[in-house]
């Protein structure tokens, strides 16, 4: 069982702007024998916080046409981040990881724990944990500042996730912070974690990338070395987890 990163860069103009480069990284995981491959957070528009309403869109939306057939073409899963439509009438939209399953299937997790200041523009979701099944890997779904609340990664390993894998917006000021955080969860929870960061600046965080992956112990077993395109892979066998990096061409 093969899961990774994609450590990407994201341009203005919403998914259209952006869906090439989300096929360019599947088809490199696929490639690399990968079962899930998990994008940064708002990996489809950018950090742009102002634009969520105008882009949020459902799974079966037309616009997601191209990744559902991604899914199925390469028998893998993509955890995107986009903006997810309001739960509720005149609601605020969420920043979501929005999974497209190789069978068709789909799933939105929303962001549970919002980061000061995106509650001008988002709604926090209600799920204490989300944990999806991937060929008998659990998974828990985390986006950025999720990873900062240890209650969050708490609820994941109580509903049974084995692998914690959060799509992020991290700068060098935050990365630390984060890291620690993630480490953290690994050790305290025995489960690994995959973080997966933008290579590039996004909405105004000059990200750093350094998208990683921590075994259940708590040791890291696999960074980007920095900026640009990238992917994290972890492999889980019997004997455990193991995990490399390896470059995106362009």
């Amino acid at each position: 069982m093969r899961v990774a990163a994609a450590q990407t860069t994201s341009r203005p103009g919403g998914p259209a702007a952006n869906i090439g480069t989300h096929l360019r990284f599947a088809q490199a995981a696929a490639d690399a024998g990968v079962n899930v491959l998990v994008f940064p957070e708002l990996s489809l528009t950018g950090y742009d916080l102002p634009a969520l309403a105008q882009w949020a869109r459902a799974p079966e939306d037309e616009a997601f046409a191209a990744l559902r057939e991604a899914a199925r073409r390469h028998g893998m899963s993509l955890v995107v981040g986009a903006p997810a439509p309001a739960q509720r009438q005149g609601g605020r939209p969420g920043i979501g990881a929005i999974t497209f399953r190789a069978d068709g299937g789909t799933r939105v997790y929303r962001k549970r724990h919002l980061h000061p200041g995106e509650e001008a523009h988002a709604e926090a979701g209600t799920e204490d944990a989300q944990v999806q099944d991937f060929s008998g890997l659990p998974v828990a779904m985390a986006v950025c500042a999720d990873i900062g609340h240890a209650v969050h990664a708490d609820a994941a390993a109580r509903a049974g996730a084995a692998l914690y894998a959060a799509g992020v917006v991290v700068s060098d000021g935050g990365h630390a912070h984060d890291t620690a955080c993630a480490q953290g969860h690994a050790k305290r929870c025995g489960m690994a974690v995959l973080l997966a960061n933008h290579g590039a600046p996004t909405g105004g965080y000059a990200c750093v990338g350094r998208s990683a992956f921590w075994a259940p112990d708590g040791a890291l077993l696999a960074e980007a070395p920095g900026t640009g395109d990238w992917l994290v892979v972890a492999e889980r066998s019997p004997a455990g987890w193991t995990a490399h990096t390896r470059p995106v061409a362009p």
